[in-house]
């Protein structure tokens, strides 16, 4: 033990000195060991603490996970009911939406369908209506053409112009306040002549107009043409209103006016316009130049005044009709008062009637009210049956 090993900077090492070193490094390692040991334990130990304690808190934390878990599922499965709910309503409001719109839709088409209908029906009855007017303008157009025909004729249209005249007067006055052709005592014979009430004189109508000249005016073309029909129209006027009032005035057999008849408004217009000097010509020559509508007017007050001749013609038969007319009335009344007094007697006799009838109908229901069965009581109602007899009676 005391053998020196080596010698170490002039210091001798022995056996011992590095046993001893040797322990001493030994027990400074198993101490050091020792410590990291401690050290690796504690931190051991402290690693699990933290683990469990994250652990735990991972639990805690997967719990209330798990809890908010379940109330998520449990708010999702309320969600999911009620968007189920939601959903069915939903389906059920669209379903009955569609169906609201499919009927109102199959109404709009129906009244649309039977509006066109409708429409088009009186789209073919304008249209029925629009065949029918054409069909009356192509006989008007010919009737025109026809009526320029018997225009452009001088008989025809005297002619014309006494049939327009002649329709007038019938329509407006009775068959006994006119003549046609009537011959005067200067052997002439106006178109027509009507008889005033309450004057034998007549009045004399001519239908004979003169219509060259205003044929020539209206289709006068230069200044001068115009002048000459101007003239045309004048001449010939003024010589028919001079023939009219030499042949139909005739003092105490006709009135003092004689009437020209115009057979068309558009002549009557342009001579009324453009010839207002023959006009006045005329009226101081005592002829009244007229249109078919004047005319028509002259013969409702002609009418008018008949019709008050014939009243006042007719006034005594109408004061007797009413004289008798009272009369009938006043026996009237008189039957009448008869009868009012027939039937207050039949009241009366019918109210007395029904008074016997209560008076009856009382007796009976105390004859009906009385007990038979008692024997005390039989001269009472024997007195009771004596007086009612004696009150019947």
């Amino acid at each position: 033990m005391d053998r020196i090993l080596f010698v170490l900077a002039g210091t001798p090492v022995r056996v011992l000195d590095v046993l001893l070193v040797g322990g001493a490094a030994a027990l400074v390692m198993l101490v050091v060991v020792s410590i990291i040991l401690i050290r690796a334990s504690r931190g051991r130990v402290a690693d699990a603490a933290i683990a469990a304690e994250r652990q735990r808190e991972m639990d805690d934390k997967m719990a209330e996970l798990n809890r908010a878990s379940a109330e998520l599922a449990g708010r999702m499965q309320t969600v999911a009911e009620v968007l189920g709910s939601r959903q069915s309503d939903l389906a059920r409001l669209v379903t009955e939406r569609l169906d609201n719109v499919q009927h109102r839709v199959g109404q709009g088409l129906e009244q649309a369908a039977r509006t066109q209908g409708e429409n088009l029906g009186r789209l073919n009855e304008r249209l029925a209506v629009i065949d029918a007017a054409q069909t009356r303008l192509n006989g008007l157009a010919q009737e025109v053409v026809g009526l320029k025909d018997i225009l452009a004729n001088k008989q025809a249209r005297g002619a014309y112009g006494q049939g327009r005249m002649e329709a007038i007067v019938r329509d407006g006055l009775p068959p006994s306040a006119y003549d046609f052709q009537w011959t005067l005592s200067s052997r002439v014979r106006p178109d027509c002549v009507i008889r005033m009430p309450g004057d034998e004189r007549l009045l004399a109508v001519d239908a004979k107009f003169p219509l060259e000249g205003f044929t020539a005016f209206r289709e006068a073309k230069s200044d001068e043409e115009r002048a000459r029909a101007t003239q045309r129209v004048k001449g010939d006027l003024l010589k028919h209103i001079k023939d009219i009032s030499e042949k139909y005035l005739i003092p105490g057999e006709t009135q003092d006016l004689a009437v020209l008849f115009v057979p068309s408004e558009a002549v009557y217009a342009d001579l009324a316009e453009h010839f207002d000097e023959v006009v006045q010509k005329a009226h101081r020559a005592r002829v009244i130049i007229v249109s078919p509508s004047l005319l028509m007017m002259a013969i409702q007050v002609m009418q008018a005044i008949v019709r008050d001749a014939r009243v006042r013609e007719q006034a005594h038969i109408i004061q007797d009709e009413v004289r008798k007319l009272a009369d009938d009335v006043r026996r009237l009344r008189d039957r009448v008062g008869k009868l009012d007094g027939h039937f207050r007697q039949a009241q009366d006799d019918v109210t007395a009637i029904v008074t016997s009838s209560d008076k009856i109908a009382k007796r009976g229901d105390r004859i009906d009210q009385m007990d038979f069965a008692q024997p005390a009581a039989l001269p009472a109602q024997r007195d009771l049956l004596g007086g009612a007899r004696t009150a019947a009676e």
